[in-house]
């Protein structure tokens, strides 16, 4: 049984740190940069990727540390993920993360995890995070693939109408949420049939 419970956090409401700097360290900053541009994240590393300073130029809002970890980088810290492979540096942060009251991902630990980072499918303003319970990343990807492909992309035009929608609707919150939910079933089943059809005319 999967009990995570999936939220969606504000990275530029609070202070990410990532320790490691390598290629995983390159996925993850990557991952939140994509997700949140105006994240805060400080990155600590002995060794820097390439890639990852040219990241860090681009974004005004991440610094860099060129140097090992300390216990001080975790002051006025809210989150913290590790792309690391050093076994004692994984528990250590750990055991400070737990006694600091700080959620941690580990990259490829899940044990030493308080979240799992999920495949991510975005358009526009909808986003739809994927776990698997940290069992199989490759299935997340995969599902990903399929979902990035069904959703057609005018649904954040629909996005956008239902707001308007939403706002302009009156009666009580009962009222409001049937009318809501018949106007979505009738959009989103003539934008999925529609897709079916181009792509079945495309296949042939």
């Amino acid at each position: 049984m999967n009990t995570l419970f999936p939220i969606y956090v504000k990275l530029d409401k609070i202070q990410v740190l990532l320790v490691g700097a390598g290629p995983i360290g390159l996925e993850k900053l990557q991952a939140i940069l994509k997700n949140s541009p105006e994240a805060n994240v400080h990155i600590v590393a002995e060794k820097v990727c390439l890639e990852v300073e040219i990241l860090v130029n681009k974004h005004n809002r991440t610094h860099l540390s060129k140097r090992s970890f300390k216990e001080s980088d975790l002051d006025k810290v809210d989150l913290v993920l590790v792309a690391s492979n050093n076994r004692w540096l994984n528990a250590h942060i750990q055991y400070l993360c737990r006694t600091k009251h700080i959620l941690l991902n580990v990259a490829d630990k899940p044990s030493l995890c308080d979240f799992y980072l999920g495949s991510v499918v975005q358009k526009g303003n909808l986003k739809i995070g994927i776990s698997t319970n940290g069992k199989s990343p490759t299935i997340a990807k995969r599902l990903k693939e399929f979902l990035d492909q069904l959703i057609p992309e005018e649904i954040d035009e629909t996005l956008a109408l239902m707001g308007q929608l939403r706002d302009s609707i009156q009666g009580d919150f009962h009222e409001k949420v049937k009318r809501l939910n018949e106007h979505t079933k009738n959009i989103l089943e003539n934008q999925l049939s529609a897709r079916a059809k181009s792509d079945s005319l495309y296949d042939s």
